[in-house]
C-alpha cells in the first residue's frame, strides 16, 4: 500500500517507542442510547467498539477504594442524555471514520466535574467529524469528587496522558500526530482550556515511553467554555467544584486564561449570548487573551442557544453550522 507522507510521519514517530499496552476497558452494557441520528445503523454507539484504558496500572491520586461506575440516561428539556459517573478509571472511545485524512481531535465533553456528558458532547461529534474524514477520540476524564488524593490534578493529568497515548499509537490510529487537537465544551471547555496552557507541565510521573511525547493540542477549540476558576460575573461554581476551599489569588493564578502565551495553538469559540450557566464573558477573555499575545482566534458568538446545545443548535439557527465552519477551519489551523 503506498503511504503518503503523514503516513510516513506517523509510522517513523511511533515506531522506535516501547509503549506500555493500556487494557482495553471493560464498560458496563447498558441500553443503547439515542443515537445521534435515530434510525442510522451507521450512527455511533457507547460505548464504541474500541475503548482503551489510557494509564497502564495505578492511576495518580488513586486510593484503594475506587469510584463505582454509575452511567445514567438523564437529560434537560425532554432530550435524553447519557452522563457517566463513577469513573474508576480514565478512558478513551475510539472513532474512526470510514476514509481517514489524518486529521483527529480528543473531544472533552462537560457535565460540570460531576458527570461526563457523552451523548450531545462525545457520540454527536463522532458522527459529524467521522463523516468528514477527522478520527475522533472521546476522553472519559475522572472526576474530582470522587475520591482521588489529588482531586483538583486528575482530570488535566488524564488530558495530558490521553494526548500522548493517542500520539504514541498514531500509526496504528492512522492519523497524523501533528494533526491532533481538541474539541471542548463547557467544563470541558475548562479541561481543554487548561491543556492550551498546561500542556508541558509535570503534573504526574512517567509511566511508559508515551510521556516523551508532547500533549499539546495543535488546535483548540471551545464551546460554551469555562476558562476561569473565578467567573467575570463573580461566579464561584467552578473553583468550588475543582477546588474548592481555595483563595482567590491561587484560583486566578490556576486559571486558563490568566496563564495563556506565544505558545497556544490556534483557537475556535462558540458561545451564546444567553447561556445561563456560563457568561459569554468567559469566551470574550479568552479572546482578548489570544489577541495580547497574538495568536490565531476565531469566535462564533450566537444570539440564542443557551447551555449544552452541542452540535445540536436548531436548523433555521444561523449557529447550528459551527460544526461545518469548525471542520474547515480545524484544516487551516493545524488539523
Amino acid at each position: 500500500m503506498k503511504m503518503d507522507r503523514r503516513s510516513v510521519l506517523a509510522a517513523g514517530l511511533t515506531g522506535g517507542l516501547a509503549v506500555t499496552q493500556s487494557a482495553v476497558a471493560q464498560v458496563p452494557v447498558l441500553p443503547p442510547p439515542p443515537t445521534p441520528a435515530a434510525g442510522d445503523p451507521d450512527a455511533p454507539a457507547w460505548p464504541s467498539r474500541e475503548v482503551y484504558q489510557i494509564w497502564p496500572g495505578k492511576q495518580p491520586g488513586a486510593l484503594a477504594s475506587l469510584p463505582t461506575p454509575n452511567p445514567t440516561m438523564n437529560g434537560r428539556s425532554g432530550r435524553r442524555q447519557l452522563w457517566i459517573r463513577g469513573i474508576a478509571h480514565a478512558e478513551l472511545h475510539v472513532f474512526r471514520p470510514a476514509f481517514p485524512d489524518g486529521t483527529s481531535l480528543m473531544s472533552i465533553p462537560g457535565g460540570g466535574y460531576g458527570f461526563v456528558s457523552v451523548q450531545n458532547e462525545g457520540l454527536a461529534v463522532a458522527q459529524h467529524f467521522n463523516a468528514l474524514g477527522t478520527t475522533v477520540f472521546v476522553l472519559v476524564y475522572r472526576l474530582p469528587r470522587e475520591g482521588w488524593s489529588t482531586p483538583h490534578l486528575v482530570a488535566i493529568q488524564d488530558a495530558q496522558r490521553a494526548m500522548r497515548f493517542i500520539r504514541a499509537r498514531a500509526a496504528d490510529f492512522r492519523i497524523d500526530p501533528a494533526r491532533l487537537g481538541i474539541l471542548g465544551f463547557s467544563a470541558g471547555g475548562h479541561l481543554a482550556s487548561d491543556l492550551v496552557v498546561s500542556h508541558a507541565d509535570s503534573l504526574y510521573a512517567p509511566v511508559d515511553a508515551a510521556d516523551q511525547l508532547s500533549a499539546r493540542p495543535a488546535f483548540a477549540g471551545l464551546v460554551y467554555p469555562v476558562t476561569s476558576l473565578i467567573s467575570p460575573t463573580g461566579d464561584r461554581r467552578m473553583s468550588g467544584m475543582l477546588m474548592p476551599g481555595l483563595p482567590d489569588p491561587i484560583l486566578l493564578a490556576r486559571s486558563p486564561v490568566q496563564r495563556l502565551t506565544a505558545d497556544a495553538p490556534p483557537s475556535f469559540l462558540v458561545h451564546a449570548f444567553d447561556d445561563p450557566l456560563v457568561p459569554m464573558e468567559h469566551s470574550l477573555e479568552w479572546i482578548a487573551a489570544c489577541r495580547a499575545v497574538k495568536r490565531p482566534v476565531e469566535a462564533h458568538l450566537v444570539a440564542t442557544g443557551g447551555h449544552g446545545f452541542g452540535l445540536g443548535l436548531p436548523k433555521d439557527s444561523s449557529g447550528s453550522v459551527w460544526p461545518d465552519l469548525f471542520g474547515r477551519w480545524i484544516r487551516r489551523n493545524g488539523g
